[in-house]
């Protein structure tokens, strides 16, 4: 049978006052005694009573909810984002919703399910990748905070690793190690942040007179080994390479190992991006463009804080953040890629 939770009313009865007195000591009324408060108190406590919270919803039209959208939550970074998210929405008193989508680059796919919830905001760790997806979230009426998007809408408040900038020191690094032939892998060519990390390599090499062979795929393990495989089996391939992140390096590394391609480089300078803990690994030890994360979620917890203090906001925003290269031996020495077995004892370089 459903258990029945006590009442304000069971409460004010064993208090010995009245309905809306026992609301009163909930909301914080400075009116109510002290004495009367310690009742109130006390017969909650003994009854297991927990205050409803629509009727401060419909009040002040605010539920300290706020809807956290992720996806792709098998890379360490999404998980690490979340945990930090996370901890610092309860610090400043907001609940967590969260939502989980199948992609990890939309939140298009889960618009239609927020509309039916009074959250307060929306933040996002993934991109909007549409003006249909746009309209949608700002008509929920409420700010929506997106990592890695273009659009440009009111409502709409972005906060972006400087993608573009990131990419072109990678470019820089590598041709400073000594690679002689450069190359991107990334993920899929509609995701905003590929297309500013590819963007910026593949100007900063060309400006450096490379030209650079780009690939691209999915931000995954499994995309980084179908990549390699594809990129090092054919003719002249890269041995510097910029991967769109850090398993997409992994998968690349991986995949080189088992299964050695005729023309490989001997010695493979490899950087990915996000710094996730694996790439500290010793089979890796990955050089990588780390995100400032912890600025990133500050600027977010800002931009809701002054709308939880009724600060004038701006009705939109962009908020440009560094990124950090993390340079280790996997660019610095290089890797050395096993030789091919089969009688075939060297790659052309």
């Amino acid at each position: 049978m459903r258990k029945r939770y006590a009442s304000s009313t069971d409460v004010a009865r064993r208090a010995g006052v009245s309905q809306s007195t026992v609301s009163r000591t909930f909301r914080g009324d400075i009116h109510v005694s002290n004495e009367v408060r310690a009742r109130v108190e006390a017969a909650a406590e003994e009854l297991g009573y927990r205050p409803n919270l629509l009727p401060r919803i419909m009040l002040t039209q605010q539920s300290k909810i706020v809807a956290l959208v992720f996806g792709g939550l098998h890379n360490p970074f999404y998980s690490r984002v979340l945990e930090h998210f996370t901890e610092r929405l309860q610090e400043i008193g907001c609940q967590v919703m969260l939502c989980h989508v199948d992609s990890d680059d939309a939140l298009d796919a889960v618009v239609p399910r927020l509309s039916g919830y009074r959250v307060d905001a929306v933040v996002s760790a993934l991109s909007v990748m549409t003006e249909a997806a746009s309209r949608q979230l700002t008509d929920l009426g409420v700010p929506v905070i997106s990592f890695n998007t273009h659009l440009r809408r009111k409502g709409l408040y972005t906060i972006s690793c400087d993608n573009v900038l990131a990419g072109r020191q990678v470019a820089r690094h590598l041709i400073e190690q000594g690679a002689s032939r450069l190359g991107y892998m990334g993920g899929p060519t509609n995701n905003p942040a590929n297309a500013d990390r590819c963007r910026g390599f593949a100007e900063e090499a060309q400006k450096q007179g490379f030209n650079p062979v780009i690939s691209n795929d999915e931000f995954s393990f499994a995309g980084g080994a179908r990549q390699a495989l594809r990129v090092f089996a054919s003719e002249n391939p890269p041995d510097g390479v910029f991967c769109g992140d850090d398993l997409i390096a992994m998968g690349a590394i991986d995949a080189l190992w088992k299964t050695p391609t005729l023309h490989a480089p001997a010695t493979l300078r490899i950087v990915g991006f996000d710094d996730i803990p694996q790439a500290t690994w010793a089979p890796y030890d990955l050089s990588t463009m780390r995100q400032d994360e912890e600025n990133m979620v500050a600027c977010a917890i800002s931009i809701l804080e002054n709308l939880y203090s009724d600060v004038p906001m701006p009705e939109s925003g962009e908020f440009p953040v560094l990124g950090e290269l993390v340079v280790r031996s996997s660019s610095a020495s290089g890797l050395l890629l096993p030789p091919l077995t089969g009688g075939i004892n060297s790659r052309r370089n």
